[in-house]
């Protein structure tokens, strides 16, 4: 018996396509591929029929294709969707003040300036400097012992005379006593979410906080 398909067999599964047709279409779905199994099934040589494990073979490697294709269309959508929260979670910051890093401190005419130190540990001293923009030590704020972890502080804009340091960008700088040796720690500095950029390319929202600059939204540590 011969092993030829039928073509008007093929043509009635609807398998046989015009010129135009086969060129519009040029990948074979899951309709196409059970069609072209049947039809290779109803075709194929009584003395030569094909073995279970090869239709099995083929069965898996096109289920394989076709969950993974499943599998990135579902992450892609699952990333469309989180990025698409984490926008919105961004934008409802916006005129928000948050706790982020940085040492830079706005200090408004007659305010003040919070902000925090990130202590890896306890220590027996801890000290925040606040400096002019031309680098004069403007107040010391000696906090003495403290235990490890965040500790806020608070610059009620005086300097070391009492007097009220006038506004502008304040340069903060934190310290700790290590074996009785100063060390500098991270600071962070409370301020305005002024406006908010979405990420593209897979990347996370950035919000630019006032004095601070750019940042990715996942380093605020706190909403004041």
């Amino acid at each position: 018996m011969s092993t030829n398909i039928d073509t008007n067999a093929l043509e009635k599964l609807g398998l046989m396509q015009k010129p135009s047709q086969a060129a519009s279409k040029d990948r074979l779905g899951q309709d196409e591929f059970l069609k072209l199994m049947v039809a290779q099934l109803k075709n194929q040589d009584p003395m030569k029929p094909m073995q279970n494990g090869e239709f099995m073979a083929q069965m898996a490697q096109f289920s394989a294709v076709t969950g993974i294709q499943e599998l990135q269309n579902s992450f892609s959508q699952f990333a469309t969707a989180m990025q698409s929260n984490q926008a919105l979670q961004a934008s409802a910051l916006v005129g928000r003040t948050v706790l982020a890093p940085g040492d830079v401190a706005v200090l408004s005419p007659g305010g003040g300036v919070s902000g925090a130190v990130d202590l890896p540990s306890s220590t027996s001293k801890l000290t925040v400097a606040v400096f002019s923009p031309s680098g004069q030590l403007v107040r010391r704020m000696d906090m003495g012992p403290q235990t490890g972890g965040l500790v806020d502080f608070k610059w009620d804009g005086k300097t070391d005379a009492g007097d009220m340091a006038p506004a502008g960008n304040y340069k903060l700088a934190a310290s700790v006593m290590i074996d009785s040796k100063p060390v500098a720690v991270d600071t962070l500095v409370a301020s305005t979410v002024e406006s908010v950029t979405l990420g593209r390319g897979g990347q996370g929202a950035m919000v630019n906080v006032a004095g601070v600059g750019a940042l990715d939204i996942s380093r605020i540590s706190r909403i004041m």
